[in-house]
């Protein structure tokens, strides 16, 4: 069906009387002839000094005079020779308080008056009055028409702002969209009914009102809307949940009203609602996530009331999306609204793959480029991301001069993305390179003994980013959904296993190993107060979950008496101590190997590949590993805390 433009609709609707337009040229008219055509026509003498004024009525030059407050317009005797010559007339502009005047006049016998009263001087106080209303009115009729639709480009302060796509012209089908097969086929439900709705009437189904999509950031939520609208060649009607809101109350609900009416004449088609969240954010009082303005909440109320007002099956399918859906309102997920919420999560390792492919179809690819292994060395990616890795790929391989993008181009493509730019500008001096090579080599000895952390691909004292003065590069051998006790215990001792190294070697720490600790003490709180993983406090949830789809931890902590604080804080604290003293341990059995690799990589700066594999492999665990990754704790013979000797470098 082909989408009627608004330029189409205005044409067939007559226009309204342009009562404003008309008032407005009428003032600009007469303000026109009052004050720029009126004392254009008319003429206006020669204008001399004053000076030369008095000295012409001194020589007796002058005939007459006429003599007002600000002008003087006088008249020249004719010569006495000259035979019909004209009378010539010249202004000037006396000087204030010049009470010599008069008597200078009157000595020379000229004749002088004031100028009669301007009988048309009541014009400009009459317009000076009607002028002001006048541009008052003509402009609030103009707004008034133009609000009524007068033109395409009419101010349309209730009119949605719903971006509108023909008939399969959004550009993007499934063919365009992996990494997300069990999406996809939730969707294909819906293009097959936009297709072919009469087979699901017959047999009295009803296909979903709305379909909900969530998931993190950048995973192809949107884009999976544009290619439902694709495959089934209906009308897009794309719009922002933010878009709605604005600063009067009653926009929104008019913008609302406004968009279902433009799909219930343009169906079938699809309404997609992008950051639902912005929108639809719960109103129940007990909620934590309690409503923000009225604005917001009759908007929610009239897009509840449109969803409820047409039947399943008129062809208006409602798409949205939302990576915040634990804030959404009851009233809006309940089955009649949106009937259907499809999971969009992070691809796996055959995703990435598949992803790679999509995005690399116009790039010219390297005969050494392998996706797969790019899609091994890429867990967590999203659709986003992997977009993003192939364009930096290709920015690098073209920065180079290159004919193809090479897999050294994604491989520092990867390393831009996860850790940042290169900083060559920032030199570091030899004590902070010393202590950053002893701090990444800490790192990755502990880490290549812990279970479930992945391999240790790169160690690097090249500055990246933002305050990064170093990093270790540790990517999983497989894709990993969870994560077991002795698994968080090992990942909480490789991120102490930089300060570890630091305290055995120099017998001092540094700033450098803030970031870890931040990340280690977080880790071991959720491990107690969200995880359950505490004997003593039992599977209890001290935390309430708000970010289910966002990264970063900022659940607060629910209301618990000082005793119970006090337990979780302990018991933080002893998984902290615990995974510390266990990376000393480890460090201090493997002190020489430590050394050996950090002295290797002060002169490399960097080390990878069979190199770093040959170092790290021959890393032996301490006897206390395995049974403080199965019970968590240490015996007192096995705390070498206060028995290490430090020994500068």
């Amino acid at each position: 069906m082909p989408i009627e433009t608004q330029t189409q609709r205005s044409q067939k609707t007559p226009k309204p009387k342009q009562f404003g337009n008309s008032l407005i040229l009428f003032t600009m008219a007469l303000l026109l002839l009052n004050f720029i055509l009126l004392p254009t026509l008319r003429p206006r003498p020669p204008e001399v000094p004053y000076s030369n004024f008095v000295e012409q009525v001194e020589a007796g030059q002058v005939a007459r005079a006429i003599v007002s407050p600000n002008r003087i317009q006088y008249m020249l005797k004719p010569k006495p020779n000259a035979e019909n010559q004209a009378p010539i007339v010249l202004e000037t502009t006396p000087v204030a308080l010049d009470l010599d005047l008069p008597k200078i006049l009157r000595e020379h016998n000229v004749e002088f008056a004031a100028p009669p009263a301007n009988n048309a001087g009541w014009i400009g106080t009459v317009l000076s009055w009607v002028v002001p209303p006048l541009v008052f009115f003509g402009i609030w009729g103009w707004l008034f028409n133009r609000a009524q639709g007068a033109g395409p480009a009419a101010l349309t302060v209730g009119k949605s702002k719903a971006r509108i796509y023909s008939e399969g012209v959004t550009g993007v089908k499934f063919e365009d969209v992996a990494g997300v097969d069990e999406a996809k086929a939730e969707l294909q439900e819906i293009v097959d009914f936009l297709k072919n709705a009469d087979r699901y009437i017959r047999l009295g189904a009803k296909i979903p009102k709305g379909v909900l999509l969530v998931g993190p950031p950048g995973t192809g939520k949107t884009l999976l809307a544009k290619a439902v609208a694709g495959e089934a060649g209906v009308p897009f009607f794309s719009i922002s949940g933010s878009e709605f809101i604005e600063l009067f109350v009653g926009v929104g609900a008019a913008r609302v009203r406004d968009l279902f009416e433009q799909a219930k004449q343009q169906a079938p088609c699809i309404v997609f609602i992008d950051e639902l969240d912005a929108l639809g954010k719960s109103r129940g009082g007990n909620s934590p996530f309690v409503g923000g303005n009225d604005e917001r909440e009759q908007t929610l109320n009239q897009l509840l009331t449109e969803m409820d007002g047409f039947d399943a099956n008129t062809g208006v399918i409602i798409l949205a999306a939302t990576n915040r859906p634990e804030i959404l309102d009851p009233a809006l997920r309940r089955p009649g609204r949106f009937d259907r919420q499809v999971m969009v999560d992070r691809p796996d390792k055959i995703g990435r793959a598949a992803i790679l492919q999509v995005h690399a179809r116009n790039v010219k690819l390297g005969e050494d480029v392998d996706l797969e292994k790019i899609a091994i060395r890429t867990p967590g990616f999203a659709g986003a991301d992997l977009a993003n890795l192939v364009n930096e790929a290709a920015l690098l391989a073209a920065r180079q001069y290159r004919d193809a993008v090479t897999m050294a181009d994604f491989n520092e493509a990867i390393e831009r993305v996860v850790a940042g730019l290169e900083k060559k500008s920032r030199v570091l001096n030899e004590i902070e390179k010393k202590t950053v090579a002893y701090h990444e080599v800490g790192h990755a000895l502990v880490g290549t003994l812990m279970p479930g952390s992945g391999k240790v691909e790169k160690i690097s004292i090249v500055p990246r980013g933002v305050g990064a003065l170093g990093y270790t590069v540790q990517l999983p051998e497989e894709d990993r959904f969870l994560m077991i006790e002795s698994e968080l215990r090992g990942r909480i001792a490789t991120l102490l296993g930089g300060r570890s190294a630091e305290e055995l070697i120099f017998g001092e720490v540094s700033t450098g190993a803030s970031d870890d600790i931040q990340k280690a003490t977080e880790l071991a709180e959720r491990a107690v107060t969200l995880y359950g993983m505490s004997k003593e406090l039992g599977p209890i949830a001290f935390e309430k979950m708000q970010q289910q789809f966002l990264d970063g931890y900022s659940n607060p902590r629910r209301s618990v008496s000082p005793k119970v604080a006090e337990e979780i804080d302990r018991q933080v604290k002893e998984i902290i101590d615990g995974a510390h003293q266990m990376a000393l341990q480890i460090l201090q059995q493997n002190r020489d190997l430590l050394e050996e690799t950090a002295q290797t990589l002060l002169q490399k700066e960097i080390l990878e590949g069979e190199e770093l594999r040959s170092h790290l492999n021959q890393a032996q665990p301490p006897v206390a590993l395995r049974h403080w990754l199965q019970q968590g704790k240490l015996s007192n013979q096995e705390n070498v805390g206060s028995e290490i000797t430090h020994r500068a470098v």
